[in-house]
């Protein structure tokens, strides 16, 4: 079952251009897709060329990058379930770069962070793809905003979309020499 595109309003409005980054209809699919991407990418690079490499100051590396999709994509899984599940409580949001500083992305080889990432993605789409047609338009009070488990979905999607436009155009130009 496709899930559907979701509309204005489904979603927070600081999402709303990376989610229009998202080809189609279909959340899963679209997951599916961008998983090829990301493996497309990480296997391109040379771990000795990009470790330790921010694109500026201040910056996360590219370890840390990956990093960050996996812990953004766990904490929106939840909120998928949460809400799936309906349960009403509102769902905090959190600070991305205190989870990076908490973690050691930059000391994990990238293989292990590729296996971390492809098995919270085949979580993901598990998830989703046991979800009922109604499942996937009920909404909760996210982070101070309403979304409904479509949105959440497509903002799974396209903020790794957008990190990967990042990576290409702020890394790895650098790193490949374009």
């Amino acid at each position: 079952m496709r899930s559907g595109r979701p509309a204005p309003g489904e979603y927070g409005e600081h999402a709303a251009a990376d989610i229009a980054r998202v080809a189609g209809d279909d959340a899963i699919e679209a997951l599916a897709r961008s998983q090829r991407e990301v493996h497309e990418l990480v296997s391109s690079l040379d771990a000795a060329s990009i470790a330790g490499r921010r694109y500026a100051p201040g910056k996360w590396t590219i370890k840390e990058v990956l990093g960050h999709m996996i812990d953004d994509e766990r904490i929106f899984a939840y909120r998928i379930l949460c809400i799936a599940r309906r349960d009403r409580r509102p769902l905090e949001s959190f600070d991305e770069n205190e989870y990076v500083a908490g973690a050691t992305f930059e000391a994990l080889p990238l293989a292990d962070l590729m296996a971390e990432y492809d098995v919270v993605r085949a979580s993901t789409i598990a998830l989703l793809r046991n979800l009922s047609a109604e499942a996937w338009d009920r909404r909760g009070d996210v982070a101070g905003y309403s979304a409904t488990v479509r949105g959440l979905a497509f903002h799974i999607a396209g903020h790794e979309l957008h990190h990967l436009d990042t990576l290409r155009r702020c890394y790895l130009d650098a790193v490949h020499g374009d």
